[in-house]
């Protein structure tokens, strides 16, 4: 639950205004007072992002750019000697999401009571990751937080960019083919059946694509409410599906199979994968333990299988290179031979750098090429199409026209 509250600071007398998310009344104003705040007014916040009543969560989520944002925040903060506790006090009654501002208020009582910076961000997994919280707990022990916070903050800034990018760019062809297939139900269930009629009354013979058409839209005005009934039920069973363990192998292994669009996931994971590890190990976590965290943030359990099956051999005594050597359909050889010069030099997480930036390229270039081919060939399906329908009709039309 979410309350608002009016307090003043022991001690300096300045007031404070803000909100604060707590189970109930009583554990938020523990919480307040924890902080050296003596409470002039608490109440519960009205729910005005609120559906009958009920808040709705969606307005509230805490969203990679909120995370971004923070992260900054805490670096700036950090840099300039401000001690944890101050931090956080400041940034949860700064933040303007108000989901996050209770995520904070709870963060800075854990700290308060003795907690480290990483477990008490480890106890909101939905809003930091354990890639995130891992990072932060290499931080306090090399005592170099301000520039784990940076690199968080500059690692979700270009991860966010990219998958930005890659969805951005297939929106338009989502929206051609949507109107495709609106515009194809419209013909065949509202425009068809009204001229089939005049078709059929005029008793000569139709043409077999004629026929065809009009069996379609037949059998889609009779049958429409149960295909989209099946379609629907289906849909729900596939959803159910690809959240299982096993439908989420299959799905990953699809979009490793399908051509083009397999070059460009290949791509997306190479780049978050060289990413991930070159952040990781510029942090000073060790290798296993960045391959493992890698595993978890990759979302493709293909290459999630690859990179555990790495730490492994890691972990066994072999080297990166060769660790990741063993699968050329996920890992290529170019990047073997990279990370291989990186430990004969000892720069790995610097030439891992460089192939993340490489395969961010590679990235945006296969968006670009896929985008480039999706689109004319979109607007001739929706535009042949449209002219089949229109043909398989109009030309009987004009025949019968002509024989009368």
């Amino acid at each position: 639950m979410l309350f608002n509250y009016e307090a003043i600071e022991s001690g300096s007398g300045i007031k404070r205004n803000g909100s604060i998310d707590a189970v109930n009344v009583d554990v938020a104003i523990s919480s307040l007072q924890r902080r050296n705040l003596v409470l002039a007014n608490i109440k519960e916040a009205e729910a005005s992002n609120s559906l009958f009543g009920k808040q709705i969560v969606w307005f509230d989520r805490v969203s990679t750019k909120d995370v971004v944002i923070l992260s900054r925040q805490l670096a700036t903060l950090f840099d300039a000697q401000v001690s944890a506790l101050r931090v956080f006090k400041l940034l949860s009654s700064e933040t303007e999401n108000r989901k996050l501002a209770g995520i904070l208020v709870t963060v800075c009582d854990d700290i308060q009571s003795g907690s480290s910076i990483s477990t008490a961000l480890a106890k909101h997994p939905k809003v930091f990751t354990p890639f995130y919280v891992s990072m932060v707990k290499a931080g306090e022990e090399s005592g170099k937080l301000n520039e784990v916070f940076d690199y968080l903050a500059d690692y979700l800034d270009r991860s966010f960019e990219l998958v930005s990018k890659v969805r951005g760019a297939l929106v338009y062809p989502a929206f051609v083919f949507i109107t495709f297939v609106v515009v194809m139900i419209l013909m065949f269930t509202m425009v068809i059946p009204k001229i089939s009629g005049i078709l059929i009354d005029s008793g000569g013979s139709l043409p077999v694509y004629t026929q065809i058409i009009l069996g379609i839209s037949n059998f889609l005005v009779n049958y429409g409410f149960i295909i989209l009934g099946l379609a629907v039920v289906a849909g729900f069973f596939l959803i159910r599906f690809i959240r299982t363990s096993a439908g989420r192998v299959v799905f990953d292994r699809l979009k490793l199979s399908i051509p083009y669009i397999s070059t460009l996931y290949k791509k997306l994971y190479l780049s978050r994968l060289s990413d991930n590890m070159n952040t990781m190990l510029v942090s000073g976590i060790p290798i296993v333990r960045a391959l493992e965290l890698t595993a978890n943030v990759i979302d493709n359990k293909i290459y999630q299988d690859v990179i555990n099956q790495a730490a492994e051999a890691v972990k066994s005594g072999k080297t990166l290179s060769d660790s990741l050597s063993g699968n050329p359909d996920a890992i290529p050889g170019i990047v073997v031979q990279m990370v291989k010069v990186g430990e004969e030099s000892g720069e790995v997480g610097t030439v891992l750098k460089t192939v993340a930036k490489f395969y961010v390229r590679e990235v945006e270039t296969a968006v670009a090429s896929i985008i480039s081919v999706i689109e004319p060939a979109m607007i001739v399906l929706l535009g042949g199409g449209v002219a089949i329908l229109l043909a398989s009709v109009l030309v009987p039309i004009y025949s019968i026209a002509g024989a009368q």
